[in-house]
């Protein structure tokens, strides 16, 4: 903060009020006006008594004059000040939520040496909002402002008399004061509470959720600075697990992050060199023993030749923005390397939860195939229960628009979400796919070959057809196909290739041996 310095004015009138009361001084101690009572008396024929009462009247009407100065001048002062005041106070909060800010914070940090921190316990709490970009993305920054408003009024009556600081986006840090002690745990749960309440803007309700890290001070650090940092990791570690969790920092989170940003700085290298590739993994009609089609499958190879699993990336880049980038470069590869296929063979692709958030992803899929020239009717989108579930309206627009386009569509992972024959109900679905979990474990268990006795039979019922992946046992094959499950999937029966590897002819023939 600034330091208050004399300004010019008041400078001013310290030396003419000094001066003045040096004149009083002299006055008095010189006699000063018994010789000018004498002087004009000697000179008794010149109006010199109307001139000093002249002078006087002067006098007088310039001291009315001064006051009315200084008390602009005070007012001035008074003015500039504030207005100093007020750019301190900018430039330490945020000018939206009010909130103190990021230099606010450092500037707090600073203070770690003084006798009061050193005394002080505190819990740090880093906040992100999950699920924010969509609503900036679809219903505009307007309402995105408003939701960060409305996010800054419930962490600070959830936290009176504490510090709340918004960082800048959709992260907010609280600095706790600890007495005794407290469930912090719970403390972090009920901030996830209070934001998963529903907020509605302009009509519209908005459903938002927060990933919560804990860390504490001095327990994690003796440096507030690093102890921030330290819940940062548990707020990413919480983040990557899933919605609405709160996770206390241990060291090995430490290592986690850096992994991660290592993946993700190779991942942004790799999306924009085009190093991901899709590979091929045959779809075979198990009552034909024919290849119908491939389902594409994302693959990363480095340049020492490392496999990167998907199940490391793919995560990276949903959390880091880039899987509608990832997912449009394979897209557009896949279907250019499906043109030289035969005519019947279907190309499956997989969604992500996040892109079926978005209103304008069938727009987005239907300009891929019409750009590239490659039928609607032979892609067939694989979407899960889970994807469905997060964002229910937004996905029956999307999936209402491909399917009117006459893109198939395939529910994956059946029977692992929340209400399945909701979805069933509820959408148009040409095909169900039976979860992997389910197909390894059901011949020697009696309740999960119920369960897929079950979904083959309520396929064939509704109409749809059925698929079991994760097939790699001739006996898992065999009892598939006594039940009557259409399509089967998995490294039995053909397992992911690049395009260059890939021959449709020799493949189906290849199966068909494998089969006699």
């Amino acid at each position: 903060m600034s330091r208050m310095h004399p300004t010019r004015p008041q400078v001013e009138i310290f030396v003419w009020l000094s001066i003045f009361l040096l004149l009083v001084l002299l006055s008095w101690q010189f006699h000063w006006h018994e010789s000018l009572d004498a002087f004009v008396e000697e000179h008794h024929r010149y109006p010199l008594d109307d001139v000093f009462v002249a002078l006087n009247i002067s006098g007088f009407l310039g001291l009315i004059y001064s006051v009315l100065r200084i008390r602009d001048l005070s007012k001035e002062v008074n003015r500039r000040l504030q207005a100093e005041k007020n750019v301190d106070w900018i430039a330490y909060h945020d000018s939206l939520t009010e909130l103190p800010n990021r230099r606010f914070l450092d500037s707090v940090c600073a203070q770690k040496t003084i006798d009061r921190w050193a005394r002080q316990a505190y819990a740090v709490f880093s906040i992100d909002l999950d699920g924010f970009k969509k609503i900036n993305d679809l219903l505009g920054h307007d309402h995105g402002d408003a939701v960060l408003k409305a996010v800054a009024q419930r962490l600070s009556s959830l936290f009176p008399g504490e510090r709340v600081f918004r960082l800048g986006g959709d992260e907010f840090v609280i600095l706790a004061r600890r007495t005794g002690n407290p469930d912090l745990v719970a403390v972090g749960n009920s901030i996830v509470a209070e934001i998963g309440k529903p907020f509605t803007i302009n009509g519209i309700a908005i459903d938002l959720g927060a990933s919560v890290g804990l860390a504490l001070y001095p327990d994690n650090g003796d440096d507030l600075n690093q102890v921030i940092r330290h819940s940062d990791c548990a707020m990413y570690s919480a983040k990557r697990q899933g919605r609405n969790l709160v996770k206390t920092f241990i060291p090995s989170m430490h290592d986690e992050l850096a992994k991660r940003i290592r993946v993700e700085a190779d991942l942004r290298a790799a999306i924009k060199n085009a190093e991901i590739v899709p590979y091929y993994q045959p779809l075979v009609d198990l009552k034909t023993n024919k290849v119908i089609g491939f389902e594409a499958l994302a693959r990363w190879k480095t340049a020492s030749g490392e496999f990167i699993p998907p199940s490391e990336f793919i995560p990276v880049a949903e959390e880091a923005g880039l899987i509608v980038d990832l997912a449009e470069q394979l897209l557009r590869r896949a279907c250019t390397d499906a043109l030289s296929w035969p005519d019947d063979l279907v190309l499956s692709f997989n969604v992500s939860p996040l892109q079926l958030s978005d209103r304008l992803l069938g727009l987005r899929i239907l300009k891929i195939l019409g750009d590239i020239g490659f039928p609607a009717h032979r892609i067939e989108l694989e979407v899960t229960e889970s994807a469905i579930i997060q964002d229910a309206v937004t996905a029956r627009i999307v999936l209402d628009d491909l399917v009117n386009a006459g893109v198939r569509i395939a529910l994956d992972d059946f029977g692992t979400g929340y209400s399945s024959l909701s979805q069933l109900s509820n959408y148009q679905f040409d095909k169900i796919k039976i979860d992997r979990s389910f197909v390894t474990s059901f011949e020697a268990n009696d309740k999960q070959d119920k369960v897929v006795k079950a979904i083959i039979a309520l396929g064939a019922g509704l109409g749809v057809t059925i698929t079991a992946e994760g097939i790699e046992e001739e006996s898992q094959l065999r009892r598939l196909q006594d039940l009557g499950c259409d399509i089967g999937q998995g490294y039995l029966l053909g397992r992911p290739v690049p395009v260059e590897e890939l021959a449709a002819d020799h493949a189906s023939a290849s199966i068909v041996q494998h089969r006699r």
